[in-house]
C-alpha cells in the first residue's frame, strides 16, 4: 500500500523560501515518476514540477527558475522535495505530492496519470 505524506508548508512573506518534503512508503520501485501539484481556492489543480525515473526534471512556466524538484537520494527511500524560492502571493495554494510508476513525458505535469496522492500541505504567501 503506497502512502505519500507531505510536510514543510507554512506561511511566509513574499520573497521568502520554503522546502516541501514528500515521504513515500510502500514502494519497491525506485525509478518512479514523482510530481508536485497545487490547487488554489476556486482554481483547477495544476502541475508544478515533476522528476522522472531518470531524474529528468520538468517545470511549469509560472515557477521556472524559482522552484527546484529533487528526489531523495538515500538508499531505500522514495521521497521527493520541492525547494521554493522567491515565493509570490500567487504561489499560495495547497500543494500535493503525486507518484506513478511510469508517466509519458508529455503528461508528467498533468494529474490524470498519477495513481498515488498525498493529503497536501498548505503554502500561504503574503
Amino acid at each position: 500500500h503506497v502512502q505519500l505524506v507531505e510536510s514543510g508548508g507554512g506561511s511566509v512573506q513574499a520573497g521568502g523560501s520554503l522546502r516541501l518534503s514528500c515521504a513515500a512508503s510502500g514502494y519497491t520501485y525506485n525509478r518512479n515518476c514523482m510530481a508536485w501539484f497545487r490547487q488554489a481556492p476556486g482554481k483547477e489543480r495544476e502541475g508544478v514540477a515533476a522528476v522522472d525515473g531518470d531524474r529528468r526534471t520538468y517545470y511549469a512556466e509560472s515557477i521556472k527558475g524559482r522552484f527546484t524538484i529533487s528526489k531523495d537520494t538515500a538508499k531505500n527511500t522514495y521521497g521527493v522535495y520541492l525547494q521554493m524560492n522567491n515565493l509570490k502571493p500567487e504561489d499560495t495554494a495547497m500543494y500535493y505530492c503525486a507518484a506513478e510508476r511510469v508517466v509519458s513525458t508529455p503528461f508528467v505535469l498533468q494529474d490524470w496519470p498519477y495513481s498515488y496522492w498525498g493529503q497536501g500541505t498548505q503554502v500561504t504567501v503574503s
